[in-house]
Order: C-alpha cells, then sequence, then structure tokens
C-alpha cells in the first residue's frame, strides 16, 4: 500500500491498481505504462511538479503523450511564470521518486491543476506512488482528493 493508495481507501474513493514490471531503462514512465498494461494513450496522466515564480511548487496532471504548456499552467494558477521543479525538491515536498510521483497523498498539499481533457473521460489512470503501479479513478474523484481545477494546460 502506497499513501495514494491508503488516502484513496481511507476517504473510501473507489479506485482500481494496476501493476507491472518496471523497466530501469523506459524512457517515458507514463508511456510504458500505456504499453505494457494496454490503456489507451489518452487516458493515462502523468503527474509533474513545477516550481512558480514566487517560488512555491504545484503540481500539473497532463496526458503521457502530450507536453505541460509552461504558459497556460502559469495562467491557471495565477502566476506570470513556472519552470520544471528540480527533482530533489520535488521528492522531498512529495515522498515520492520520479517516475512514481501520485498526485495522491503527498507530503505536503500543493496547489493541482488537471488538464481539462480528463473531464471528457469516465476513468482516467495516474500514478499510485511508485514505478510500476497506476491507479484508475474517475477524474472527478481524483480532483476532489486534490482539491484540483480544470483547465487546459496541455500542448
Amino acid at each position: 500500500m502506497t499513501p495514494a493508495t491508503k488516502q484513496l481507501t481511507q476517504q473510501k474513493i473507489a479506485f482500481e491498481t494496476l501493476q507491472y514490471q518496471h523497466d530501469a531503462h523506459a524512457s517515458s514512465f507514463g508511456l510504458e505504462a500505456v504499453e505494457k498494461l494496454a490503456l489507451a494513450t489518452e487516458q493515462v496522466f502523468k503527474t509533474l511538479v513545477v516550481c512558480t515564480d514566487t517560488d512555491k511548487l504545484a503540481v500539473a496532471i497532463v496526458p503521457v503523450h502530450l507536453k505541460l504548456n509552461l504558459k497556460a499552467m502559469a495562467k491557471a494558477l495565477r502566476v506570470k511564470k513556472v519552470t520544471m521543479a528540480d527533482a530533489k525538491r520535488v521528492e522531498a515536498s512529495t515522498g515520492y521518486v520520479l517516475g512514481g510521483v501520485s498526485p495522491l497523498g503527498q507530503k505536503k498539499k500543493l496547489a493541482t491543476v488537471i488538464d481539462d481533457s480528463a473531464q471528457e473521460l469516465a476513468k482516467i489512470y495516474v500514478s499510485g506512488g511508485r514505478r510500476g503501479l497506476e491507479i484508475a479513478l474517475s477524474p472527478d474523484d481524483l480532483a476532489k482528493m486534490c482539491q484540483a481545477t480544470f483547465a487546459a494546460i496541455s500542448s
């Protein structure tokens, strides 16, 4: 059990876990999950952490096959600029290692934005808190658990 699955269980949120054998040589953790679990690419989302111009961290949840639009993320957070956060800072703040960062069960509560494409889906997949573990849940449940907003943040 990871902090993410523990949080969902405690809050009685419906979810499903899927596991696969992670390949240490995989170039993209999200696309590896798509391939090994035979999932639709547009349903699998990656969790990215950004740093704002006010030095605060925030979470962006975007489809694995798309890129985070930093300008759109800054606009969604109502700041001038965001950059990708330093790996050590991400791990210290979330409690997860890169490639296994879940938007759920993080050590510190961070502002979270989910790409609005998730709203068109009944179920999405996000990291379960370690490499090789995915969680399937509804986008609305994810937003509720993360106190997230939806915005067009991918390109």
